[in-house]
């Protein structure tokens, strides 16, 4: 059983300008079921570098981060450059992040809503979710058409409410579920709402990720291009060279000390 934290943690300092959480991912479990319990809701972001870089071009992108509860390093470039600061800074990756708060999360009888992905994805993902914690509470899953974030308001947020989640998955893909998390976590109070894209698929097992060498090395990305090149080169070729560019000013900002803060 994951261990309750307080809201005062440990924090490396801003990468490019952003506040990131930094620390194992046991305690960013313990977190997300602690904001879950208390109804304060609110959305959390897991960033990884193309995100991030996508937010200093996007005013609002960079909004849907700053207004976020938590924003959490779901990127191994980001996690290296926050240990830099000597804090313990663990990548929190969507897939990790959703297992382990569904295992942590039995505990207190959390009820877990999943939004995004397909029909089949969907049942597949509470099949594998059901199998390896027994007692987690499934309080509904909807596999929303493609549209828009306004779109996907109204009545799909009516259903939602109706499940009475406490934690609410959004897998609609960056940079739609941060949109959709800031346009509509209001509505979801008191569920805490978690984007994490790609995370439907690969619990679910529909697709394959990488091998664990991979994710340990931060080539992950990779892994995923070569799965998906026509979708995703271009994606990570202009967001990873940015961040090459602007990594000399980031390493020199985080060459200091961390420090808790509350």
């Amino acid at each position: 059983m994951v261990e309750s934290v307080t809201e005062t943690q440990a924090v490396a300092p801003a990468v490019f300008g952003q506040a990131f959480f930094a620390g194992t991912r046991e305690s960013a479990a313990a977190l997300v079921c602690d904001r879950a319990r208390s109804g304060a809701g609110g959305y959390a972001c897991l960033c990884n570098v193309h995100v991030l870089m996508e937010a200093k071009g996007n005013e609002t992108l960079g909004e849907v981060l700053a207004g976020a509860w938590r924003v959490f390093p779901d990127g191994a470039p980001i996690a290296w450059l926050q240990r830099r600061s000597g804090l313990r800074a663990d990548r929190i990756a969507g897939p990790d992040l959703f297992v382990s708060v569904m295992d942590a999360g039995r505990a207190y009888g959390l009820r877990h809503y999943l939004f995004g992905g397909s029909e089949s994805v969907l049942s597949s993902l509470e099949s594998e979710i059901v199998r390896r914690f027994p007692g987690v509470v499934i309080a509904g899953k909807v596999a929303p058409p493609r549209a828009d974030v306004v779109a996907l308001g109204g009545s799909w947020i009516d259903l939602i409410r109706s499940a009475d989640a406490d934690i609410v998955w959004c897998g609609l893909g960056a940079p739609k579920q941060e949109l959709w998390m800031r346009e509509h976590a209001p509505a979801l109070q008191p569920a805490l709402v978690l984007g994490v894209g790609a995370a439907f698929d690969f619990v679910s097992g529909t697709k394959a990720r990488a091998p664990q060498w991979m994710q340990a090395a931060g080539l992950e990305w990779v892994h995923r291009v070569a799965r998906e090149p026509r979708r995703l080169f271009w994606r990570y070729a202009t967001t990873n060279a940015r961040f090459v560019r602007a990594l000399p000013g980031a390493l020199r900002s985080t060459s200091g000390s961390g420090r808790p803060v509350a």
